[in-house]
């Protein structure tokens, strides 16, 4: 039974792996295989499975969460990987852990790697797992939505078995600044696309069809990008639109495991993106319909004509000079 439990984890790491890692292991657990193209629309286009892009505090490949990742793997004496935060690895590691942990005959042995296994799960996979998969099942892709439902009950079922956590993880302590209004559109698009920020996960196929809802045009390109062009073509749609989606995150992270620090911590933040952009929609929509403001009133100046316009005498040359007669003048 042990020995199933991680191998089952070993497998279902490396379908996020690569196409041809996912066939064989799809094969071996005996679920529909992805083709490459669902596997690169959910792995590389929309749902890239690295822990730093959902704890890192740039919400982008690398960084400081990668980091933070390598030094645990270096904090257990292992050398850490080329991708040190990549799920196939994570997982492999914590069912390498276990599986040690379970054939060592020493007691001393046994207990420092169920610890390591304990922190691998409550740092690095625990924290950013769950919302992950959820994004995985929003994009309903024909095989991988199965294998998303699949390691959501591996993933809870370790949450079921292991020591409860009474902190937040390193990443949740230390995470950044949430998302605010103020500033420019740019600023805001940035904090968006960044889950540790805003507490949600929008990908590529969530903003094409924000973009339906909002009815605006829908630009291909980075995240950001998109996202900006959104926010310029109507903020108060697509406010509106992303304060809905906040809200439905919010739900997601509260109804996962409640009394769980991480969970609590997920949903919060995604409830304070949700009220500030709802604020934000409500705002910008005023605006939108305020009535424009007059054209300003040139000022008159004492003798009455609006400036810039000329006097009516002035429009009449006086005649000087030769052929001047004062009695026609007078006249």
């Amino acid at each position: 039974m042990t020995a199933g439990r991680w191998e089952l984890l070993r497998a279902l790491g490396a379908i996020a792996d690569s196409p041809a890692a996912a066939r064989a292991a799809s094969h071996a657990l005996g679920i529909d295989v992805a083709t490459g193209a669902e596997h690169t629309e959910v792995f590389v286009l929309n749902c890239p499975p690295y822990a730093a892009v959902y704890l890192g505090p740039e919400g982008a490949l690398g960084g400081e969460g990668a980091d933070r990742a390598a030094g645990f793997w270096r904090a257990i004496g292992i050398d850490p990987p080329a991708e040190p935060d990549h799920l196939a690895a994570l997982l492999a590691l914590y069912a390498g852990l276990g599986e040690a942990a379970g054939q060592t005959r020493r007691t001393v042995t046994a207990a420092a790697l169920a610890r390591s296994q304990t922190a691998l799960f409550w740092e690095h996979l625990w924290p950013w797992l769950p919302a992950y998969l959820d994004a995985v099942t929003d994009l309903a892709g024909p095989a991988l939505t199965g294998w998303a439902r699949l390691t959501q009950h591996a993933i809870a079922a370790e949450f079921a078995l292991l020591p409860a956590q009474e902190r937040l993880p390193l990443a949740l302590r230390s995470a950044p600044g949430a998302v605010h209004a103020e500033g420019r559109l740019g600023e805001l698009a940035d904090g968006l696309t960044t889950p540790l920020r805003s507490g949600i996960v929008l990908t590529r196929r969530s903003l094409a069809l924000g973009a339906g809802q909002a009815q605006v045009g829908h630009r291909i390109g980075e995240r950001r990008f998109t996202l900006r062009a959104m926010l310029d073509q109507d903020a108060a749609a697509t406010l509106a639109w992303l304060s809905c989606e906040a809200r439905r995150w919010q739900l997601r992270h509260a109804r996962r495991a409640a009394g769980d620090p991480a969970t609590g911590w997920w949903a919060a933040r995604a409830g304070r993106t949700a009220h500030l952009l709802s604020d934000a929609a409500a705002a910008a929509e005023a605006r939108s319909k305020a009535p424009s403001p007059a054209p300003p009133v040139p000022p008159v100046p004492s003798d009455g004509f609006p400036a810039g316009s000329s006097h009516p005498i002035d429009r009449y040359p006086v005649n000087s000079g030769a052929g001047f007669d004062p009695d026609l003048a007078g006249s």
